[in-house]
């Protein structure tokens, strides 16, 4: 049985929790994660869900997803997530997400790493994944329209691949350094 920390808006942690399926109290919320690991070529790391997931079974997903448990940081959330789904072990301790979004239950985490992976060496996590490769942005934005990839907003994908080298809102400008 999973449980999950609740949080104020202002995100702190309450010391109360639910259990994974039991809807989110008013006022209350909780945090996942997304990993999206790209590599040096920008392609990025994609996985298919399995055919029996209760939701968007069969569809493609960024590289990993998952809620914080309780008693995790969203870094350790986001390093479980990846080693759990794809056998893969991330360090995170010097990152922070690239962005978050806020959704009506809680805190969307986004992290974006690059790597070069083999994808014939993962161990992926059979209960969830059944496929993983590499796609290009322009390939998922496709599936998107497709739907064969979760129906994210466009603008997510976008910015991940966007903000895959870079941090921060504003492009970069000597005039105001």
């Amino acid at each position: 049985m999973e449980h999950w920390d609740l949080y104020t808006k202002d995100r702190i942690r309450t010391g109360k929790m639910i259990t994974r399926g039991e809807h989110v109290p008013d006022g209350f919320f909780r945090t996942v994660v997304h990993v999206a690991i790209f590599n040096t070529k920008g392609q990025m790391l994609i996985q298919q869900r399995q055919k029996d997931k209760k939701l968007w079974s069969n569809l493609w997903d960024v590289t990993v997803a998952g809620s914080v448990i309780a008693g995790e940081s969203s870094v350790e959330a986001a390093e479980r997530e990846v080693f759990e789904e794809i056998g893969y072990r991330l360090d995170l301790n010097n990152e922070r997400p690239a962005f978050t979004i806020d959704f009506d239950e809680g805190f969307d985490d986004c992290y974006l790493v690059i790597r070069d992976l083999e994808v014939d060496k993962l161990v992926l996590q059979t209960a969830e994944v059944q496929a993983v490769k590499w796609a290009t942005e322009e390939e998922i934005l496709q599936m998107i329209e497709d739907e064969t990839f979760i129906s994210y907003h466009k603008s997510k994908i976008e910015l991940m691949f966007f903000l895959r080298k870079q941090r921060g809102t504003h492009t970069r400008n000597d005039k105001y350094k």
